[in-house]
């Protein structure tokens, strides 16, 4: 089972940046936008009531999420959002996967070549590197309940498996169960921090601190560009690397 990972943890920090400076909004609004094409009620649309999970939480106007529903649905104005992948490699030859969406194509494969090439990595070609990584749900829970009762309640809700953190619990289910654990979750009193379907690596690469001064560059660069959703890597930082 792809376990937690220091990138996670550099992530989670960053996003909390990010969502105190309001960027995070651009990237909330295109993964409203994807999900509406499933169906403008979340009731009936678990990946579109996870996108206002994250919406709700960054603070985002009720009619900014509105607007991303109809935009998406095809009930608003249109505008046509896809979503592309890219696999390439960073320093020490370690795996990196980039989910984007976006409504300019050129412009968002530019960017990401760029984004690779400019700290020395190189972009590679469709399933380079896709077959490293599982999809998983992975749900974030405050250290401050108590492991066992918290364990006991997700794998009865659904989950596979749960992992203590450096800063939280993850739990670990199917993207399929995804929503349905998080609401059993929410059921029992517990507070989900966040919830999303995400890549994981089954197998990390251990790197030294040089690679991974680099490697975060690439990473941290990669994930400020409007059109990249989610930053993944089968990289293993050291224990004791600095955080920004």
């Amino acid at each position: 089972m792809a376990g937690h990972s220091k990138w996670a943890n550099i992530k989670h920090r960053k996003a909390r940046q990010d969502a105190s400076r309001g960027k995070v909004w651009t990237k909330v609004i295109r993964e409203i936008t994807v999900a509406a094409k499933g169906g403008p009620d979340p009731d009936d649309n678990p990946r579109l009531r996870l996108a206002l999970d994250k919406a709700n939480a960054s603070n985002m106007p009720k009619d900014t999420i509105k607007r991303a529903i109809q935009k998406g649905s095809g009930t608003g104005e249109m505008g046509e959002i896809e979503e592309l992948t890219f696999e390439g490699y960073g320093p020490s030859g370690v795996a990196i996967l980039v989910e984007t969406m976006t409504d300019n194509r050129n412009r968002t494969v530019a960017d990401v070549r760029h984004a690779f090439s400019k700290f020395g990595g190189n972009m590679g070609t469709d399933g380079s590197v896709a077959y490293l990584f599982n999809k998983l749900g992975v749900i974030n829970v405050a250290l401050s309940y108590d492991e066992d009762k918290l364990m006991e309640i997700a794998l009865e809700a659904g989950a596979d498996d749960l992992v203590r953190g450096d800063e939280v619990y993850e739990i670990i289910t199917a993207p399929s169960d995804l929503p349905d654990v998080t609401e059993a979750l929410k059921a029992k009193d517990i507070d989900v921090l966040e919830a999303e379907v995400t890549m994981r690596a089954d197998l990390l690469v251990n790197i030294d601190h040089d690679a991974s001064e680099n490697l975060l560059k690439i990473l941290n660069f990669m994930d400020d560009l409007d059109d990249v959703q989610e930053v993944h890597t089968n990289a293993e930082f050291p224990e004791d690397f600095g955080e920004e």
